[in-house]
């Protein structure tokens, strides 16, 4: 996506590109480079969960079972090993609700600021951050803090969340609004079989952080310790309803959870019982650290795919297993999308390499869908093999290059649908990856000659394949 930026013209929200960019001029793109920024900011997570312990008046005791529960959660762990957009969205969220609970004390202009630099840099990360700027906005309405709306704070911050994330905005503008149709098949294909009740028992998955943060939500909206932050469990509980009604998955309420954590650890630590505060405390701590060692292979992909299998068959973690579609697999779907992409360029390097070399010099390479098209991207040119093209996603808003197809060398297409396109297609290679996700386990890359139309001319009519 970086190496196709255009600012102000982009499909999806630009900060996970500028990023990408920035890694690579800077580090490269070795594994430790690519790794480099989600784990920094889910480290900037969990200081940031402390923080808002400490605002909300906890201790270090309060503090550390927040942090403790960020880092015990697979949620956080497995969100700061993946380069993707969703870790800076949890540090969005967690950024403006810790910028509310410093404006539930002190409502001065530096704290509004904060909340709008927060959520523009959610625009600019992930569109899903509008929930939570929407749920702050209904915590003032149905809170003493409607008083905020009268005065310049929120407006000044709703200017500068649009300014800064003003680049998701255009570019959603120019071109028609694409997250209607990114959301319109994420229902289709996933969303449609969540219901609230799977909504909420998958909260259940975090383990005993899940518990402690419940507890910090009902302390947030009952507790008279602490009335001046009833803003901030409203805004979690209205975000948490929101998401339900539009049949979220499970973790999209993960960002909630720093600050529901962090509330959750001032009320253990203002258990002050002589026998049962300590042991509640200690309790939770050691549940926290006993489930962290439980699941922290799930959580950080520690193990080989063979033992990754066999672990989370032993501990019964089926719903790690889960895929995306609601089928069981045999990885972790974000574990089994790491494997594989190197054999696929390999594989299409040996059949372009196949070629007569005056197909050669101007075959294009197709794939299918965009973890195809990202691995011969990114290990094609160790191999030799010219650019990608792809209609798949973001790919279709690339183009399809200046070489009208005359030959083309296919991974991951199906064979009809090439043969409606070309006058003759060729199986000419294999590729095949055990552990992969299902769809990328074995694949056929097929040599397509002779174009019923030139790719250009074609190119309109393939948008919005998947």
């Amino acid at each position: 996506m970086g190496r196709h930026l255009r600012l102000w013209r982009m499909d999806f929200p630009p900060a996970i590109a500028l990023l990408s960019e920035a890694v690579r001029a800077t580090l490269g793109d070795s594994l430790a480079a690519i790794r480099l920024v989600p784990a920094l900011t889910g480290t900037a997570l969990l200081m940031l969960a402390a923080l808002i312990a400490r605002e909300l008046g906890g201790g270090r005791g309060a503090q550390a079972i927040a942090a403790l529960g960020v880092l015990a959660s697979p949620l956080f762990l497995r969100s700061a090993n993946l380069f993707q957009p969703v870790v800076l969205d949890q540090l969005a969220w967690t950024a403006a609700l810790y910028a509310l609970v410093r404006l539930c004390r002190d409502a001065s202009r530096r704290w509004w600021i904060l909340l709008g630099a927060a959520l523009g840099f959610g625009l600019l990360a992930k569109l899903s951050v509008a929930f939570v700027g929407l749920a702050i906005l209904l915590a003032m309405l149905v809170t003493s803090r409607r008083a905020w709306l009268r005065t310049p704070g929120p407006w000044l911050a709703a200017a500068l969340a649009l300014t800064i994330g003003s680049p998701s905005i255009v570019g959603q503008l120019r071109l028609d609004f694409p997250v209607f149709a990114q959301m319109a098949d994420l229902r289709a294909s996933q969303l449609g079989r969540v219901t609230p009740l799977d909504f909420l028992a998958g909260q259940l998955l975090w383990g005993p952080a899940t518990l402690v943060g419940l507890a910090g939500l009902a302390a947030l909206l009952l507790d008279r310790r602490l009335r001046a932050f009833r803003a901030v469990g409203w805004s979690c509980a209205w975000a948490m309803a929101i998401l339900m009604v539009l049949h979220g998955k499970s973790y999209y309420a993960g960002p909630l959870y720093p600050a529901l954590l962090s509330a959750g650890g001032v009320v253990l630590d203002r258990v002050r019982h002589p026998r049962w505060g300590r042991l509640l405390r200690w309790g939770t701590a050691g549940a926290l650290v006993l489930f962290l060692a439980v699941v922290f292979p799930i959580g950080v992909p520690i193990l080989p795919p063979a033992k990754m299998a066999h672990y989370a068959r032993t501990i019964g973690a089926g719903a790690a297993l889960r895929t995306n579609t609601g089928e069981t697999d045999q990885l972790p779907q974000d574990y089994a999308d790491m494997l594989g992409w190197e054999e696929q360029a390999r594989a299409v390097a040996g059949v372009y390499r196949s070629l007569p070399s005056a197909d050669t010099a101007r075959a294009v390479l197709v794939a299918a869908n965009y973890g195809e098209a990202g691995a011969l991207d990114f290990f094609g040119p160790r191999y030799g093999l010219p650019g990608v093209v792809s209609p798949a996603g973001s790919y279709w808003f690339f183009g399809p290059g200046p070489r009208p197809g005359d030959v083309v060398v296919a991974i991951g297409a199906d064979r009809k649908d090439l043969e409606g396109f070309f006058a003759t297609v060729q199986e000419a290679g294999r590729v095949s990856s055990p552990w992969s996700v299902a769809e990328e386990r074995n694949l056929t890359i097929y040599v397509a000659r002779g174009p019923r139309r030139t790719l250009q001319e074609m190119w309109p009519s393939l948008a919005g394949r998947n």
